[in-house]
C-alpha cells in the first residue's frame, strides 16, 4: 500500500496508454514539477462526479481505481503552463483519498496485478481487427504523433492491450471505465469491449462466404 498524488480526469488512462495534458492549476503545477524533478509517478483516476477544473461550488467524486502515470515529456510554453506527455504503467485500486487545503488529492492505493499476455480468441478477434483498421487509417491520414490515441508497439494479438486501448478511446461513462480498470481478467475485459463495439455497430460483420 502506498500514498500518491492523484490527478482526477474525465477520461481514464490504462497501462501502456499515452495521455497529453495541459497543466495550469496551481494544485497540479507543483505536483507535476515534483514528479519531473524526482521521476515519481502520480495516479490518474476517472471523475465520477465534478469537473476537471476546480470550482468553488464543485464537488469531485473519484473512481475507485486508476493507473499510475509516468511523465515522459514536458515543456513550459509560458509561465504558469506545463504541457506533459504521460505513459500509463500499472493499474491500482484506490483504497482511500483525501483532498488537501489547496485542492490536491492524495490517495492510498493497492497496485493490481499486471495482465498476463493472453492471445485473443477467435470470437473476439473482430475487436483487434477494428483497432488495427483505426490505427492504419490514422497513419494513412498522416495524423501527428501528438494526436494519435495509440502509440507503438502495437500488440494487436494481446487481449489486455486491445481492451485497454478501446477503453481509452471509447466515450464511456466514468463508472464503466472504473469497472474496466477493476476487471482483472484481460479476456473478460475484451469481451466487455466486444459487446460495446457490437452494440454501437463498430465491428465489421464476420466473413461468412465459403472458401474458394
Amino acid at each position: 500500500m502506498a500514498s500518491i498524488p492523484l490527478f482526477p480526469l474525465g477520461n481514464a488512462l490504462f497501462p501502456d496508454g499515452i495521455m497529453h495534458l495541459r497543466v495550469f492549476e496551481v494544485r497540479y503545477l507543483d505536483m507535476v514539477r515534483q514528479c519531473i524533478a524526482d521521476g515519481s509517478a502520480f495516479g490518474v483516476v476517472p471523475l465520477l462526479e465534478g469537473q476537471e477544473v476546480r470550482t468553488p461550488e464543485g464537488k469531485e467524486v473519484l473512481a475507485g481505481a486508476g493507473t499510475l502515470a509516468r511523465i515522459v515529456e514536458s515543456s513550459a510554453p509560458m509561465p504558469g503552463l506545463l504541457q506533459i506527455v504521460c505513459a500509463g504503467t500499472r493499474r491500482f485500486r484506490l483504497l482511500s483519498a483525501e483532498q488537501g487545503r489547496f485542492g490536491l488529492w492524495t490517495g492510498e492505493i493497492e497496485i493490481l496485478p499486471d495482465d498476463p499476455a493472453r492471445e485473443i480468441p477467435q470470437e473476439l478477434q473482430a475487436c483487434a481487427n477494428a483497432l488495427g483498421a483505426l490505427i492504419a487509417d490514422l497513419q494513412r491520414r498522416a495524423t501527428p504523433t501528438a494526436l494519435m490515441p495509440v502509440v507503438p508497439p502495437f500488440r494487436l494479438d494481446e487481449c489486455g492491450w486491445v481492451a485497454d486501448r478501446w477503453s481509452e478511446i471509447l466515450p464511456l461513462a466514468p463508472a464503466m471505465k472504473q469497472d474496466l480498470l477493476l476487471t482483472a481478467d484481460p479476456e473478460l475485459r475484451l469481451a466487455h469491449i466486444h459487446d460495446l463495439l457490437e452494440t454501437r455497430g463498430l465491428l465489421s460483420p464476420p466473413d461468412t462466404s465459403p472458401p474458394i
